[in-house]
């Protein structure tokens, strides 16, 4: 009993304790959780060091090898004069160390979704050991055979490919991101809306001007006609995306005058334009997945599309600079195989590149998913997918090794040169145009879709 003649229940402290008790538990869970997230994205800068040094590696076999490398005891798979340890045949065996490593890491991390699940420690720990596979990994392929690397080789190709298509992929996802952050919502419309119009405007000019720039260098003369052809279709392309955009969808709204369903169809697109008069407008709709981008008839410009023709603009830039000097239409044929400065600058940003591209695309698991919606995450679940993470260094691997001969396993490549030559050109060329095609597609089948379920709703009304 109290000081006042009250009991106090027994039950009563035992619930309080233990609800002190479970807030406790909680808390510590909590701190917990967020130990091993910090642990895991501290990790994945780790990953990315180690795919930096590997391609350091590649490039030192390539271009160096036969004077740092000229004792070690090389097994008969490199030859006779050890020369298929070397130069091409070099770069696919560290690359295929590279993609040995990573891949084990993938199969070893595949499908973990929760921080407390035992393999996610393996992803952001156990670095002895990891170490000692990673030198496994880089070992064996100087004991594989020529014929199995070059057939390693064939298997790059595709698999660069396919992380070209991720990468690409990424990239359009990272822009229409980009394009819902500058539209304008319910609280600051008017500065949201003007920074998306500048921004628009910036993107189209750099666009154009851009294609002046590619006809400049690389198309002053008549007989470059492939250039010019090249050069020419960018522009048509840049012509049906400006045409798609601003108009996959134009619904006027002085057919649904009469209808019931406009206030709805409104609200459900432009909550911020309650107050419109919409029976004068024409409205641009843009779906991709879950995520709706509007844009008013009355700016006409759809902010993802110049963002994404200005990033085609830098893929057409490499492209054209990815043709022999010794080409005539190549703006620096008269520096032959002289290694200049530029050169030397050019090859370490793209090295770096490659790190980069690789890092951001492997981080990026979310514009990977079938199923876009939206899900309130959890305390404990994983900050990125680390199966993805790994697959996509694996083929990085392998995009590394294609840039490294410039995509043509049968020659050598000049030093301090990268995904340099005809075949790496004509993949710059295929994936510019992939890049417009995922991105019209992306435009085109939301209507698509709509459009099949809005006649399938017709024809059940008729039944009905």
């Amino acid at each position: 009993m109290d000081e006042h003649g009250r009991s106090v229940d027994p039950a009563t402290i035992g619930t309080s304790t233990r609800g002190n008790g479970g807030s406790h538990g909680l808390g510590q869970k909590d701190i917990k959780c967020s130990a091993r997230k910090k642990k895991s994205l501290r990790a994945r800068y780790a990953y990315g060091v180690i795919f930096l040094l590997t391609n350091i590696i590649a490039w030192l076999f390539r271009d160096y090898g036969e004077r740092i490398f000229p004792v070690l005891p090389y097994s008969r798979a490199c030859g006779a004069e050890e020369r298929e340890c070397y130069h091409t045949m070099g770069v696919l065996r560290v690359s295929l160390g590279c993609f040995i490593f990573f891949f084990i890491m993938f199969l070893t991390t595949c499908n973990i979704s929760k921080l407390y699940q035992v393999r996610a420690a393996w992803h952001s720990g156990w670095w002895g050991l990891k170490s000692v596979m990673l030198l496994i990994s880089f070992v064996i392929p100087f004991f594989i055979p020529s014929g199995y690397i070059q057939i390693y080789g064939e298997l790059a190709r595709v698999g660069a490919g396919v992380f070209l298509i991720l990468q690409l992929i990424s990239v359009i996802e990272f822009i229409t991101w980009w394009n819902n952050y500058w539209m304008p919502d319910d609280n600051n419309k008017s500065s949201n809306c003007s920074i998306g119009l500048f921004m628009s405007t910036v993107f189209y000019i750099a666009s154009a001007c851009g294609i002046a720039v590619m006809y400049v260098l690389y198309a002053s003369k008549m007989s470059c006609t492939l250039n010019i052809f090249f050069i020419t279709w960018t522009g048509v392309l840049l012509i049906v995306m400006m045409a798609i955009s601003l108009h996959s969808r134009m619904v006027s709204m002085k057919d649904y005058r009469d209808s019931k369903e406009i206030d709805q169809h409104v609200s459900d697109f432009y909550p911020y334009r309650d107050n419109v008069s919409i029976d004068i407008r024409l409205i641009v709709m843009i779906e991709t997945g879950e995520q709706r981008a509007a844009v008013i008839g009355d700016y006409g410009f759809l902010h993802c599309f110049p963002l994404l023709e200005c990033y085609q603009k830098v893929i057409e830039i490499s492209y054209l600079n990815r043709e022999p000097a010794t080409e005539k239409c190549s703006h620096d044929r008269e520096s032959g195989h002289h290694i200049g400065w530029s050169t030397i600058v050019g090859f370490v940003i793209a090295l770096f590149a490659i790190v980069i591209a690789t890092f951001s695309t492997g981080i990026d698991s979310q514009s990977f998913q079938f199923r876009k919606d939206a899900v309130e995450r959890e305390e404990d679940d994983l900050p990125y997918g680390y199966g993805f993470f790994h697959l996509v260094f694996s083929l990085g691997a392998m995009y590394f090794a294609m840039l490294f001969i410039s995509w043509n396993l049968g020659s050598l490549t000049r030093k301090w040169s990268i995904d340099v030559g005809w075949a790496s050109t004509w993949v710059k060329i295929v994936n510019e145009w992939f890049a417009a095609t995922i991105y019209m597609w992306k435009l085109i089948f939301p209507t698509l879709r709509e459009t099949k379920v809005m006649n399938h709703e017709e024809e059940t009304t008729e039944q009905v």
